[in-house]
């Protein structure tokens, strides 16, 4: 993972939700200008923050669910994208993987600018994840998800 000195650092928590059937949670996002695009909950860390602390309260302003293990975390991820806002920057993303029961999600602590631009919420299965005709991000969500399932259903 390297770092582009030319742009700012943004240190962000991502939220891999997943619920009984295995289903990922994503947020649809539609920025004027640009083509909509899901993603998952998560958001910037404020500073001193730790990634986990972030993680915790991310859930819960997005999703108003609160858990009392977050779950491991999964990933790190180092992309360079312009943020809704406009601005081009180096993001350093750390993963966690967050398994639900059955939740009702709960988008009213949303800030202003996710209120106007997160406009859908939805459960997306696998196989819908790696054939949606909208953008994914992360692009290896999918992926990642296998891989975690696979590595808590092995026998032990």
């Amino acid at each position: 993972m390297a770092l582009n000195p030319n742009l700012r650092l943004r240190r962000a928590a991502r939220l891999i939700v997943l619920d009984a059937e295995g289903r990922a949670l994503m947020f649809r996002y539609d920025v004027p200008g640009r083509d909509p695009f899901w993603v998952t909950a998560g958001g910037e860390c404020d500073p001193g923050e730790s990634f986990r602390k972030a993680a915790r309260r991310e859930l819960f302003e997005e999703t108003g669910i609160v858990v009392a293990d977050l779950g491991p975390e999964v990933a790190r991820m180092m992309p360079e994208f312009v943020t809704v806002e406009g601005e081009l920057v180096q993001a350093y993303e750390r993963f966690f993987l967050v398994r639900v029961g059955e939740v009702q999600v709960d988008t009213s602590r949303h800030t202003v600018l996710e209120q106007q631009l997160m406009t859908q919420h939805r459960w997306f299965t696998l196989e819908e994840l790696e054939n949606w005709p909208e953008a994914v991000f992360p692009v290896e969500l999918a992926s990642i998800i296998r891989s975690q399932t696979a590595t808590s259903q092995s026998p032990t």
